[in-house]
């Protein structure tokens, strides 16, 4: 029983490397945005922190609910 919770809760962490990938394609596209268009510098960069933010936080919610499985299962 204890080997199906620490897979679970594996599983439930696994949402880093979605959070990972996603963080680097939005960068990588805000930095081609701004090599081509500068003076649109400010908007880009908003618009990437609050990406970056929900993208950080579907990781954040992965590691709680793995936490939970391994703390409220066992």
């Amino acid at each position: 029983m204890s080997s199906l919770i620490a897979i679970g809760a594996a599983i439930a962490v696994l949402t880093g490397i979605g959070a990972g990938i996603g963080i680097g394609l939005a960068t990588s596209k805000a930095v081609e945005s701004v090599a081509r268009q500068p003076e649109a510098d400010g908007k880009i960069t908003k618009l990437l922190i609050i990406g970056c933010a929900l993208a950080e936080a579907t990781a954040i919610y992965g590691f709680v609910i793995g936490l939970l499985i391994i703390v409220l299962l066992k």
